[in-house]
Parts: C-alpha cells; sequence; structure tokens
C-alpha cells in the first residue's frame, strides 16, 4: 500500500500535504498522531471516498472502510446487522464475526439496547464480515475498554488480514505490527 505525493482536504482546508507513505501488504498498521492530524481523512483517500488534490494511492485491493460513526441499523438485531453486509451463501458465518467482538450473547439485541461500546464492536464485526483486500478501521476501539480490545485486537491479528487501524491509545498501537506518526 502505497501513498506518493498525497495532498488532500476539505474546501480550503488542506488536511494532508505531499505525504508519502508505504505500508506493507500483510498485518495490523495503527496510525497514530493527534486529532486533527488528518488520520481519518488519509483513510477516506485510500477508501476512495475523497478524491486528493494531488498525488496517488495504491492498495492491494477493494477497501473496506469502520467510520469512525456506527451507522447501525436501528430495527436490526446484532445478528441481523452482520447477516445484512453478507451474502446469502455467507450468512451462517455472522455468528462468527459477533464472537470475534465478544457480542455472540448479544445477538438478538437492536442497536437501542447496546452501550456505546458494544455498539462500536457491533459496527467492528459487521466490517469485517465484508469482503475485501484491504479493512481501514477509523477508531475501532473507541468507547471499548482495554482489556477487552486487547483481547479482539488479538483476534484481528490472527485473521492475517491487512489492516491499518487509527485510534489514540498507544498501547493498541504497541500491540499491532507497526505504528506510523502522523
Amino acid at each position: 500500500m502505497r501513498a506518493e505525493n498525497l495532498t488532500a482536504g476539505y474546501g480550503d482546508q488542506m488536511v494532508l500535504d505531499n505525504i508519502m507513505l508505504t505500508i506493507p501488504d500483510q498485518g495490523l498498521t495503527f496510525l497514530s498522531g493527534p486529532s486533527g492530524v488528518g488520520k481519518t481523512t488519509l483513510l477516506r483517500v485510500l477508501a476512495g471516498l475523497l478524491k486528493p488534490r494531488s498525488g496517488r494511492v495504491e492498495l492491494p485491493g477493494r477497501p473496506v472502510m469502520l467510520f469512525q460513526e456506527d451507522w447501525l441499523f436501528p430495527r436490526l438485531s446484532a445478528l441481523g446487522q452482520v447477516e445484512a453486509v453478507l451474502p446469502k451463501s455467507r450468512r451462517g458465518e455472522a455468528l462468527r464475526w459477533l464472537e470475534l467482538a465478544e457480542l455472540a450473547d448479544d445477538r438478538d439485541k437492536p442497536p437501542g439496547e447496546l452501550s456505546g461500546g458494544m455498539a462500536r464492536r457491533l459496527a467492528l464485526a459487521r466490517a469485517l464480515a465484508v469482503e475485501g483486500e484491504v479493512w481501514l478501521l477509523d477508531e475501532p476501539f473507541a468507547g471499548v475498554d482495554q482489556e477487552r480490545a486487547f483481547r479482539i485486537l488479538s483476534r484481528l491479528k490472527e485473521l492475517n488480514r491487512p489492516m491499518i487501524l487509527t485510534g489514540h491509545d498507544p498501547a493498541i498501537g504497541a500491540g499491532c505490527d507497526r505504528i506510523i506518526r502522523l
């Protein structure tokens, strides 16, 4: 994964200016830095959701993005949330993703019955279930207690998928394969 001479922003506001970045196509990469430095903007450019003003991006395939907002379907159960993003032939895998996010016991609950951390984990489980080649996870552990986040992070490593995570917790970053500071 590469970004070369990447410049991006919103309106007149420049957020990324001539970024050069190479990330291995495997493992967990943690993007760290203070709020407003451009972590989310970089993920949006990598996902193809924001067109850069200049530069280019190379990814190993189709990206899947987990946004900072959970965007859960209000009337679907936790299990239904994950099943909704799976093709019919793979819907039997939904429980696996809930187990990874430690939500199997809450499979029948709608989002309104979940805490903020539980909703975040559900959004993560749903994103992981989507087919793709690289996962862009914007603050996947926001609102999740650190002990649980470490367990889930360990499971993410076992998936052996290329993932880029953002966040503010240096301990989570230390649990990833590499850290890139913006």
